[in-house]
């Protein structure tokens, strides 16, 4: 037994130092691969075709019925006829003959009775199964007109947002660059964050992109098994080689940016791109975390399109275009861009305190709608105070656009947050969240946030589940209104009875 159990421990090492070796060298594959990936990083778009395929971003799913199983309920009674009545001699001979055939009769009127009651039985019941099958067909009808309808008004903006880009309409043109860029399957290590802004009278689009940092990228080497202690040991690549890897990709970046938008720009709508590549970093002088510009560069389409991208140098190639950056991109160094992003939206308007009584008797079901943007961006604004946040209130309008944007510093959790503000005194379908869903795409930001004084159905909580989307009830609102010292109320029925809309 001692034998075959050495033999056995012997055998189990073996499994695991094979085990182990294994997995170390499929760990040095994925580091190849993925350093290979980021090597490629411009090389890989020139196989892709970038326009954008409009039909893909419609809905075309199909309205699915439910099925409905419920099956009449009927007495399953079984009933058994009386025999036929049979009268013995004796029976005769002793007058009994009249009192059995009364009692002869008698079960056979209850046998007809209970057969008539079990008829009137399933008949109802069917009758009744029949009712309930018409109003869930007409119900599932409805189901479908509703869903149809909500699917034609999204494919309806698909087609509105197709036919505006092709005239050139500036929010149009961003949008598409926008989803041109969410489309481009980089590596992981590359943040998806921009901002975009087109300039119709040059047909110019300035692009700010966001660059990975120096330690998000991969730098793994070799991994390999070591039998004695049963560890794995990475080896890294070389400081030089963390640094050109680094400086490649952020100059690929750019070139495959450019090239991308130009490719998709069917109708010609840009000339001009001018991108600027920024990345988080520590000012040295003071300490404190900053954003800095560390590549920038403009250049117009028929320049850039003489370049043969499958065989350039990026970094030479970026500078041949009189690109801006220090010597090293790895450092962080700011430099000043080419052309800078028009920080200033024209949307934003002077904010104002909302007036709500100190009682507690303000009802926010029954405010002025503008009124009530004004109490949200305040709300958010004390929010997002101690984070050093800023929140900042939008041109009134009725396109269902943003009421107001959400600007917060925290580098995990934060970024730019587009507020919508519904004081409703009905369900908030799953139309006001898809609009919100597709103006947090269109404005590149990282949260969108919908707050009512009402309710949601079942389809836009469905529909918000999984995505960057906040639903705030009435009872959340008056819940963070508390925490920040403001009581007041939600009183559906009397703002439905004040503004003379009924029960």
């Amino acid at each position: 037994m001692a034998q075959w159990d050495k033999k056995y421990e012997a055998y189990l090492r073996k499994e695991e130092a094979a085990s182990g070796k294994e997995l170390a060298d499929q760990m040095s594959t994925d580091a190849a691969f993925r350093r290979d990936r980021l090597d490629n990083t411009l090389r890989h778009t020139l196989s892709v075709d970038d326009t954008v395929d409009w039909n893909i971003l419609k809905d075309n799913s199909k309205f699915e019925r439910e099925r409905y199983a419920r099956q009449p309920k009927e007495e399953r009674v079984t009933l058994t006829a009386p025999p036929p009545l049979k009268v013995g001699f004796f029976q005769v001979l002793f007058g009994q003959r009249g009192k059995l055939q009364a009692q002869y009769d008698a079960q056979v009127a209850n046998y007809t009775r209970e057969v008539e009651r079990v008829k009137s039985a399933n008949a109802k019941a069917h009758a009744e199964w029949v009712a309930a099958r018409d109003q869930w067909n007409a119900d599932q009808d409805e189901k479908a007109r509703i869903f149809a309808e909500a699917q034609d008004a999204e494919n309806g903006k698909v087609d509105a947002l197709k036919s505006a880009w092709q005239n050139g309409q500036p929010e149009a043109v961003e949008e598409h660059a926008s989803i041109v860029l969410e489309a481009s399957d980089h590596d992981e290590a590359v943040p998806k964050r921009w901002e975009i802004q087109y300039s119709p009278e040059t047909k110019l689009l300035v692009v700010e992109y966001m660059l990975p940092a120096p330690e998000d990228l991969p730098v793994t080497k070799s991994v390999r098994y070591v039998a004695s202690t049963g560890e794995l040991k990475e080896t890294n690549i070389s400081e030089r080689d963390r640094k050109a890897l680094y400086d490649n990709l952020c100059y690929q970046i750019c070139l495959r940016t450019i090239h991308e938008l130009h490719e998709a720009d069917s109708p010609g709508n840009i000339e001009n791109i001018a991108f600027n590549g920024w990345a988080d970093t520590i000012d040295r002088a003071t300490g404190q975390q900053v954003t800095a510009t560390v590549l920038s560069v403009m250049t117009s389409k028929s320049d850039f399109l003489q370049i043969n991208l499958g065989q350039v140098d990026p970094k030479a190639c970026f500078k041949s275009l009189k690109g801006v950056s220090a010597a090293s991109l790895v450092g962080l160094t700011p430099i000043a861009p080419v052309i800078e992003l028009e920080k200033t939206d024209k949307r934003f308007v002077e904010a104002r305190a909302s007036q709500v009584a100190a009682d507690g008797t303000t009802n926010l079901a029954a405010m002025d709608w503008e009124e009530f943007e004004h109490l949200v961006r305040e709300l958010f604004e004390k929010e997002f105070a101690s984070r050093g946040g800023e929140v900042k209130v939008t041109r009134s309008s009725s396109d269902g656009g943003v009421d107001a944007v959400a600007f917060d510093p925290d580098p995990i959790t934060g970024g730019k947050i587009v507020i919508q503000a519904k004081r409703y005194t009905r369900t908030v379908g799953v139309g006001a969240v898809r609009d919100l869903f597709g103006t947090t795409m269109n404005e590149g930001a990282s949260k969108g946030i919908l707050v009512t004084t009402a309710d949601y159905g079942p389809d836009a909580y469905k529909f918000a589940s999984g995505k960057p989307i906040t639903l705030m009830t009435g009872s959340h609102l008056l819940h963070l209104l508390e925490k920040h010292g403001v009581n007041a109320k939600i009183d559906i029925k009397a703002a439905r009875a004040e503004m003379g809309m009924g029960s």
